[in-house]
C-alpha cells in the first residue's frame, strides 16, 4: 500500500485527487494539508510514504520550500511536485529543492498514477516535456564533447556533483562530506572545467542523465 499525502491550498483539488486516488487499491491518502508548513507538520506524523505537493501555494510556505525543509528532516520521503509551469526555471528549481519527480496539472489522471507508482518504488519521475528538455540540454553537451566526461571525475568530484545536483549549498556539502567550504569550491570548479560546463543547469541535467541522483532518463 502506497501511502500518500496531498499538499494543495485548494480544498476542491484535494477531494478529486483523494477520490481518485482511493479509488485504486495499491493507493491510499493518509492525510492532507493546505499549505507548506502544514505538510511537513503532517508528512512528520504520518510518515507517507509520497507526498503529492502543489508547487504553488500563496497562502505559508510554498512548494519549492517545503519540499527543500522536509527532504532535510526525511530524507527517504518521495515528493511529487504538482506545477501548471512548463519551463526550465521550475523543473531545476524543483529537481535542486529535492523532489522526486514533477508533474503537470493539466496531466492525465493515468500519467499521476505512474508517476507515484514510480516514486513508490524508489524511481523519479519527469513529466515527457521535462524529459525532453532534460535530455537536449544532455545532447547538447555531447556535441561539446562532454558525453564520457564521467570518466574524468574523480569518487570524490562524483559525490559533490550529485550533492550539487540535489540542490545543496556549498556550505552543506562540506558538512556532509567532512570537508571545508574551499575545497568544496575547488572541487566544483574542477567540475566545471572537465566537464567544459558553466552553469548549475548543466551540471543537474549532466548528472541526471549519468544516474547519479539514482536514477537516469
Amino acid at each position: 500500500m502506497i501511502k500518500i499525502l496531498l499538499c494543495d491550498d485548494h480544498a476542491v483539488v484535494r477531494m478529486g485527487l483523494k477520490m481518485l486516488l482511493n479509488n485504486h487499491p495499491d493507493m491510499e491518502v493518509i492525510g492532507e494539508a493546505s499549505e507548506g508548513n502544514e505538510g511537513i507538520q503532517r508528512a512528520l506524523e504520518l510518515q507517507p510514504n509520497v507526498v503529492v505537493m502543489d508547487l504553488s501555494m500563496p497562502h505559508g510556505k510554498d512548494g519549492l520550500s517545503a519540499t527543500s525543509e522536509l527532504k532535510k528532516l526525511m530524507p527517504e520521503v518521495a515528493i511529487l511536485i504538482l506545477t501548471m509551469h512548463d519551463d526550465d526555471e521550475y523543473l531545476f528549481r524543483t529537481i535542486q529543492a529535492g523532489a522526486s519527480g514533477c508533474i503537470l496539472k493539466s496531466a492525465p489522471h493515468e500519467e499521476l498514477l505512474v508517476a507515484i507508482r514510480s516514486l513508490s518504488n524508489g524511481n523519479a519521475y519527469l513529466h515527457p516535456s521535462a524529459t525532453k528538455r532534460v535530455m537536449e540540454e544532455y545532447l547538447g553537451s555531447v556535441k561539446q564533447g562532454t558525453a564520457d566526461s564521467i570518466n574524468l571525475l574523480s569518487d570524490r568530484e562524483k559525490e559533490v556533483l550529485t550533492l550539487i545536483a540535489k540542490g545543496f549549498s556549498n556550505k552543506e556539502i562540506a558538512g556532509q562530506l567532512v570537508i571545508s567550504v574551499k575545497t568544496v569550491e575547488s572541487h566544483k570548479g574542477n567540475l566545471m572545467e572537465k566537464l567544459k560546463m558553466k552553469t548549475r543547469h548543466e551540471l543537474v541535467a549532466f548528472a541526471l542523465k549519468k544516474g547519479l541522483l539514482g536514477y537516469g532518463i
